[in-house]
């Protein structure tokens, strides 16, 4: 019989979901060393939970998750909660002896996040920060192909953009991801994490930044009901206080002397998930789009004149990252199947006793960097990235 391994995630809203369908499917598709078992999910409000227990295919639920870090039989914490809970579950995971896969940002500043690192360092457990889109296909075989030198030497440019639009209407009401008390930083910690974590994972790590941040919009009406998520949020006829920001631009250089240029917006009308990277290198360039994330376009510059151009790789190969386990070539794999591809190398990971990357050190080292873009804001003034 095949090993198993007892998960408990704490959450059940939009990444609860994405969570939950990647450990119903993963070892369906992946020949992983261990056969996750979902065994208890958790949330504050009990008719809920226990709806969603219901629903996602989890054995049993419990309101207090002090109950599921300190179960005997939980193998895996998962944490899908508000930013300002994960420090405290982490850790309490930690010190229970449980690995621990854990939504980003990681924490809500550096110390924080140091606190969560020393935790897991000391209790010795295997530990992930669930940055999903490194394990797109195509974007982990841009990094196979800038480590192979495919790009050239030298890395000059490393260009994002992380765009969405959904709380443009100034009626939208004031959720928890709006509150800096709850979500540490908005649309910065939200998506900016992201592209932070992919350029930190293709180029190299970030030594310095100049930003500028914006809230375009200070007051929103207040909740009267978050109806089980945003899709069901209800507002009220009083307004409170954004306190966190509504979009992020900035540039920065990297360690080897690449150029970073970021942008993160929730303001961009039309984008709903739009994510777009290019990378430019000495002897070719890289240009990813998430809206068509089964292709990755390549500029070669040692190709003959009459075919120089960028050209299109289909990533959808046995010869691809990940790729194998799905469908024949061709067949294109979407959103939730980057969480799958992450949770297969995390279940190994367990299983061998040793951390996958990102871990949470790589978590607090993206957060090095969200606060120093976000004190360049503040003060106008170039940066430097601590180390940690």
């Amino acid at each position: 019989m095949a090993k198993t391994l007892n998960v408990g995630m704490i959450g059940y809203n939009f990444m609860g979901k994405a969570h939950s369908n990647a450990w119903r499917q993963v070892d369906r598709f992946f020949n992983t060393k261990a056969r996750p078992v979902l065994k208890t999910i958790c949330g504050r409000n009990e008719e809920k939970v226990a709806a969603a227990a219901d629903k996602l295919g989890w054995q049993g639920f419990v309101s207090d998750w002090r109950k599921v870090v300190n179960d005997p039989s939980i193998d895996i914490i998962d944490i899908t909660t508000p930013n300002d809970t994960h420090a405290e579950i982490a850790i309490a995971a930690a010190k229970a002896g449980k690995a621990i896969l854990c939504e980003k940002p990681l924490g809500m500043n550096p110390k924080e996040c140091k606190q969560m690192v020393d935790a897991v360092k000391k209790a010795g457990v295997v530990n992930m920060v669930c940055h999903n889109y490194r394990r797109i296909p195509a974007i982990a075989l841009a990094k196979k192909m800038i480590m192979n030198g495919e790009l050239g030497e030298r890395i000059f440019h490393f260009r994002a953009r992380y765009a969405q639009d959904w709380i443009v209407d100034p009626n939208f009401p004031l959720v928890w991801r709006l509150q800096k008390e709850i979500a540490g930083s908005g649309t910065h910690g939200d998506i900016d994490a992201h592209i932070i974590d992919l350029g930190r994972y293709l180029v190299g790590d970030i030594v310095e930044v100049s930003a500028l941040m914006e809230t375009f919009i200070k007051e929103r009406p207040l909740l009267n009901d978050a109806g089980g998520g945003l899709a069901g949020a209800k507002a009220s006829a009083r307004k409170g206080k954004v306190t966190v920001d509504d979009a992020v631009t900035w540039i920065g250089r990297f360690k080897n002397g690449a150029i970073a240029n970021l942008e993160a917006t929730r303001f961009a009308l039309g984008r709903k998930n739009h994510i777009t990277l290019e990378i430019n290198g000495s002897q070719g360039s890289l240009f990813f789009d998430f809206e068509d994330m089964n292709r990755l376009k390549f500029f070669n510059d040692k190709d003959p004149a009459h075919a120089k151009g960028f050209r299109d790789i289909i990533v959808t190969n046995s010869a691809h990252p990940y790729a194998g386990a799905w469908w024949p070539e061709g067949h294109i794999i979407g959103y939730e199947h980057t969480f799958i591809n992450t949770f297969a190398d995390f279940i190994d990971a367990v299983v061998a006793g040793k951390s996958v990357q990102p871990t949470f050190e790589d978590g607090m080292n993206n957060d090095l960097v969200l606060a120093a873009v976000e004190k360049s804001a503040n003060t106008r003034k170039w940066v430097k990235i601590p180390t940690s």
